[in-house]
């Protein structure tokens, strides 16, 4: 059931679109002997551990997540943690005032409030997030869209290098944005609607900022660094790299990269 935000401040502009090509060895498999290429699609789930709704979405997008049970495609998880609900009893430790603002952008753009749980598919499509069979359909139709072509790479410990190259035709302005995705995340609610429940995440967005806007022949290349949160485990860190246009918000370009080792942690 949605959950109605009561927003009502003015909509910021907020540039993100994607489009991914990724490549997982079969089970069993190295990748050496065998690849299945996919298609990656973003699902952008605006969430709260306030709300009482918002665990099954979890539990669903953290399905798909772990098994990437939708044929000839990558689901690619971003939890965005809201923060109206922290009025309400409890404080989420992962909610931003930074999704509450990306999530209005969406409102806009599709004419509905804000609500959780809210998912919201490659910046195309948005539902109720825990409505399973109507998340795999949306993610299916995605992954049919035409995208972007975007590599990313670790040249050196403590870096990522984006490059974004053949836009669809007809893209408008466009994006690069990174974010930073821990998972096996879970807390213990102590009050609010989850009291006493333990809720676990499906990847929680720790960081999300713009890397810049592709130069006049449509492509984009830039090394950043990344300095991680002593407190996130490096193991359960992925670089996610959107290209997002920036008046529809629509997704048209998308990868993403596990860390590991070799990241800077900041203290």
């Amino acid at each position: 059931m949605k959950r109605a935000l009561l927003l009502l401040t003015p909509v910021l502009p907020l540039a993100t679109a994607a489009l991914l090509i990724g490549s997982h060895p079969a089970p069993g498999l190295l990748a050496t002997a065998y690849t299945t290429i996919r298609v990656p699609v973003v699902v952008e789930l605006f969430t709260s551990e306030g709300c009482s709704s918002c665990p099954a979405a979890d539990a669903a997008l953290r399905e798909l997540e772990i098994a990437q049970s939708v044929p000839g495609v990558e689901v690619i998880a971003l939890g965005e943690h809201v923060d109206y609900w922290n009025r309400l009893g409890w404080k989420d430790s992962f909610s931003s005032a930074q999704f509450t603002s990306r999530q209005r952008d969406y409102a806009a753009d599709f004419g509905t409030g804000s609500y959780t749980p809210q998912a919201v598919v490659n910046g195309r499509y948005e539902f109720v997030g825990s409505q399973r069979a109507r998340l795999v359909e949306a993610i299916a139709r995605a992954a049919r869209a035409p995208r972007a072509t975007v590599a990313l790479s670790r040249p050196a410990a403590g870096t990522l290098a984006v490059s974004v190259s053949s836009l669809p035709a007809g893209t408008a302005a466009t994006e690069v944005l990174l974010a930073l995705t821990e998972t096996g995340l879970s807390s213990q609610v102590g009050r609010g609607e989850n009291a006493g429940r333990l809720l676990h995440h499906a990847a929680v967005v720790r960081f999300l900022r713009p890397l810049g806007s592709p130069a006049a022949d449509f492509t984009f290349t830039t090394t950043a660094p990344l300095q991680l949160n002593s407190s996130w485990k490096t193991q359960n860190l992925r670089a996610v790299v959107l290209v997002q246009e920036k008046a529809s918000h629509r997704i048209v370009g998308v990868a993403a990269l596990p860390l590991g080792a070799g990241v800077t942690v900041r203290q």
